[in-house]
């Protein structure tokens, strides 16, 4: 027998928390203690675990839902559930924690219900970078944030999610005002034309945001990004503060972003101003190497200026416990780790400018709020505007608990997305925990090189972009999408890829297919009849493709270029099925067993088309209606056949020849 009791004097920190240990048990087991006003930290783990509260109360918030809890109460988590006890009363609650392993159970947790773990009935806000409009999308820039976040909310919506799509344009980008500047135009003409180019080229590439925000003409925008600005002032933290700057040695003008090019502090190569999109990492621009300003010849001069500036070095402990909370991949905390090694961390919050948002404070005559840090506050706008529409009651000052927030960018703007806005929103709402989700991209690359627009090297949305395309493009895009490193497009290997896969393997299968049931079932889909064991070794195979997918698309693992390969991994499949029943498939004694094949063959398109609707939508649709039914608008969770008798129509032409032809650019975009 093993009798313990509460002991204090074995307590030790983890979690945030006081725990102690107690062996013997056979599992985990021990005391934990929460102070008046304390919390855990947000973590979660492969193990079940049970909590018996015996004194205090307080909430236990899992995965964005706050439960109030006091003593007398047992507590289950499951495996992977995020999950923070925190302690609302006066008094210190106590509680006896158990865990153990359950690999069955750890593994339906993290596989079978993939798609909605983490998520369940909250609102789900899935945010793409709002584009800078200073020219229009190319392929580099679709293949990113904007195809990821369209196909994560296709496919969390077949699932029963309420999820959303939200992006804008980034109006009041200095790299707005440049090329104002070359094009002889006021900023706010060029941001509205090429903010109108860039949704036009999203909707050819079948991604209809459900919010698209435009900052320079949202009615309400300004007010409430001073609003939100004198939050951040009010914390505190954020406050005037004098420090170094660069300016033109012949205009005098403060230089920042695209008016000054210099070697990055931290890993050397030639950069901007503020950020490296090599390392991520940002600078001061008086810090770069070798700094050469945009508007003449002359070396900068160094000189001081006040600015609303941010210490945030401060706050990593802050930003770790955040970074617990939701899917941040490894990529992200390791910029954030060589970020708080520097010793400060100073960021200036405010930047002289004519074009943009002034504070409503004094302090700054004549500056503006950052366009990055003003972001932050845009993501929460957009919700909020979302809101009004749908008639939901989301306000941009007052953020909500359950909010589940998605963020979709590329490599070089982590370091504000994930590092610098999870800082912002505590300051500005110390109540609140983001629980915040990043899917991070690297560059996509064009015949080995960078897309560039003055190099006029890029291939642009719509030059490549029709009804009859755009699903090859979304499908390369897809295949080749630089999610982990940098990958490469070129017309060669995109036009092999929709000829060779998805006319020569996919189409051609169907078609296939097609004929034959033409031909022996009076195009009718023939009911199942003897099953083999290499039938239902198939169905089996077909059964791991769609855990697979799943698996690629739901929130923790997604993957577009995984869910890209294992699509095509269906067809090729089934087309080696194909060729291993080829032999009896004629055969009058094997009838009953070539219709099971048939049956067989068809429930692999039926999948096909439920699995493909998030990434091909156009494809799916049809491939759906020539199954006989309509669009597919929810997610498989077994594979099953087509029923017996339904009519079959597979002749078709799904996809069209490739054709990439060079074209003048509607304009030219800062990346």
């Amino acid at each position: 027998m093993i009798i313990n009791r509460f002991d204090t004097a074995e307590l030790h920190s983890a979690f945030g928390i006081d725990m102690s240990s107690i062996d013997g048990f056979g599992f985990g087991a021990g005391w934990a203690r929460v102070p008046a006003g304390g919390r855990s930290d947000p973590h979660q783990h492969d193990e079940t675990e049970l909590f018996l509260v015996v004194s205090g109360h307080g909430d236990v918030i899992v995965d964005g839902g706050r439960h109030p809890v006091a003593a007398g109460m047992a507590v289950l988590f499951d495996p992977f559930e995020t999950h923070v006890v925190e302690n609302t009363g006066s008094t210190e609650l106590v509680f006896f924690d158990l865990y153990w392993r359950d690999p069955s159970r750890a593994a339906r947790a993290a596989t079978g219900h993939s798609d909605r773990r983490r998520f369940g009935e909250r609102p789900i806000f899935v945010f793409s970078t709002p584009p800078t409009p200073n020219g229009d999308l190319h392929l580099g820039h679709l293949s990113g944030p904007y195809l990821g976040a369209d196909v994560f909310v296709r496919f969390q919506r077949m699932n029963g999610a309420q999820a959303w799509h939200l992006t804008g344009s980034d109006d009041y980008q200095s790299y707005v005002v440049e090329r104002a500047r070359r094009e002889g135009k006021d900023p706010a003409a060029t941001a509205a034309y090429y903010s109108a180019e860039i949704a036009e080229t999203l909707r050819l590439m079948d991604i209809e945001p459900d919010q698209y925000t435009v900052t320079d003409t949202e009615p309400t925008y300004r007010a409430g990004l001073q609003a939100y600005f004198s939050r951040l002032v009010k914390s505190g933290s954020i406050a005037p503060q004098e420090g170094k700057a660069l300016f033109d040695a012949t205009t005098h003008d403060y230089l920042y972003e695209a008016e000054v090019t210099g070697g990055c502090p931290g890993c050397g190569a030639v950069t901007g101003g503020n950020i490296c999109e090599g390392c991520g990492e940002p600078n001061s621009c008086v810090d770069l190497a070798d700094p050469q300003s945009k508007l003449s010849q002359e070396t900068p001069r160094i000189d001081t200026i006040t600015r609303f500036t941010l210490p945030l070095h401060e706050f990593a402990t802050e930003l770790a416990a955040h970074h617990r909370l939701g899917r941040v991949p490894a990529r992200l905390r390791e910029l954030a780790g060589r970020l708080f090694a520097r010793p400060r961390l100073d960021v200036a919050m405010t930047h002289p400018a004519n074009w943009g948002v002034s504070p409503a404070e004094p302090d700054v005559e004549g500056q503006v709020i950052w366009v990055w840090p003003e972001m932050s506050y845009g993501f929460l706008h957009s919700i909020s505007a979302l809101g009004r529409r749908l008639g939901r009651d989301w306000r941009a000052d007052e953020p909500e608990q359950d909010w589940k927030i998605v963020h979709f960018f590329g490599y070089d703007n982590s370091f504000y997305h994930s590092i610098l806005y999870p800082v912002l929103y505590r300051l500005a709402f110390p109540d609140w925990q983001p629980d915040i989700d990043y899917h991070v991209n690297e560059f996509y690359l064009l015949d080995g090189g960078k897309f560039s627009t003055s190099r006029r090297h890029a291939v642009w949305g719509k030059e490549i972009l029709t009804p009859d395309s755009v699903d090859g493009v979304r499908y390369f895009l897809s295949r080749t999408r630089p999610e982990s490193k940098r990958t490469n497009f070129t017309r060669e290997s995109y036009t092999a890829a929709v000829r060779d896969e998805l006319i020569g393997t996919w189409q051609q299968w169907l078609n296939d297919l097609g004929h034959r049931i033409r031909t022996r079932y009076g195009g009718h889909a023939p009911d199942a009849g003897i099953w083999t064991p290499e039938h239902t070794a198939f169905l089996g195979r077909l059964g791991a493709r769609l855990s697979a997918v799943t698996a690629a698309l739901g929130p923790d693992g997604f993957s577009l270029e995984v869910a890209a390969a294992e699509l095509h991994g269906i067809v090729t499949d089934t087309r080696r099925f194909v060729d291993q029943e080829s032999a009896v498939a004629t055969a009058e004694d094997w009838s009953d067993e070539a219709r099971t094949a048939v049956a067989l063959e068809l429930a692999a398109a039926r999948l096909l088309a439920h699995c493909a609707t998030p990434v091909l939508p156009r494809f799916a649709g049809q491939l759906g209606a020539a199954l006989g039914e309509e669009r597919p608008d929810e997610w498989p969770h077994t594979v099953e056949l087509v029923p017996a008798g339904t009519r079959v129509d597979l002749v078709r032409e799904f996809f069209a020849e490739p054709s990439v032809e060079a074209a003048e650019p509607v304009g030219v975009g800062s990346a």
